[in-house]
């Protein structure tokens, strides 16, 4: 009798939480290749791409940095966790070729500065001279959503489309600079309401033509968009909306809110 897992057909629900724990993630871990084919695990912080694709911040000096620059192909295992069985909650293993960031490229300051939303922390480090970007080329991933539910996902599974979305790319930046100055309560109730997590100071830290991530401290939520958004005014629209929405549901919940 195989004892092989059943592998399930790939549906919207799957490919959310795909998305879900590869961009709501700080942290995931890392494996490598070495120089004797055998495969070293880490622990790294990470954020994504516009498009999903994970991006670390590696110190030339590690020993995972080498094994990435000799041979790129890698695996990253996002997971998330809670209370009782871990095994459980789902968690997703990316595999991926390592790229290295150009330092002079046109999408260095992006990825700069969508890490740096995610990690504030590596500002201390993060323009030292053997620190340097990598970001991950998916070749495919493997979901395990809890008990039964497997899945095999390629690239157009858990990345996000950006064509045509070049203005909402561009305009990233000032939207979320409006929402957290002037919308503050807004991407609180966001946190609070929608994504159901603890009260408090949330931030908007990324937003995509699929949906946006939000932080407070290390608490980090994905939300999705109910349609694809490719510029600043159907962000608006969703934004408002959503907004709009929480707002009714606090208003109807026991506690007021």
């Amino acid at each position: 009798m195989s004892t092989r897992h059943t592998i399930r057909t790939t549906d919207d629900e799957a490919r959310v939480l795909a998305r879900s724990l590869m961009r709501a993630s700080p942290v995931a871990s890392l494996a490598t290749l070495n120089g004797g084919g055998f495969p070293l695990a880490t622990l790294t912080s990470v954020a994504t791409d516009v498009d999903g694709s994970p991006v670390v911040l590696v110190s030339q000096l590690s020993g995972h940095t080498g094994n990435l620059l000799a041979d790129p192909r890698c695996c990253l295992l996002f997971a998330r966790t809670g209370k009782g069985d871990p095994l459980a909650h789902p968690r997703i293993s990316v595999m991926a070729e390592a790229q290295v960031v150009d330092r002079n490229s046109g999408d260095a300051e992006r990825i700069r500065r969508r890490f740096l939303a995610r990690q504030p922390k590596a500002a201390l480090y993060v323009d030292f001279p053997d620190f340097l970007f990598i970001r991950m080329q998916v070749r495919s991933a493997s979901l395990n959503g809890g008990f039964g539910k497997a899945y095999e996902l390629g690239p157009a599974d858990v990345l996000t489309d950006t064509d045509g979305a070049e203005a909402l790319i561009a305009a990233e930046p000032g939207i979320i600079a409006h929402m957290n100055e002037d919308h503050a309560a807004a991407v609180g109730l966001y946190g609070h309401v929608l994504a159901r997590r603890e009260a408090g100071p949330w931030r908007l830290l990324g937003v995509d033509p699929d949906g946006f991530e939000i932080g407070h401290g290390t608490d980090l939520a994905r939300l999705e968009f109910e349609q694809r958004a490719t510029g600043p005014d159907d962000v608006h629209r969703q934004l408002v909306g959503m907004a709009r929405t929480a707002r009714i549901a606090s208003s109807q919940s026991p506690a007021g809110g």
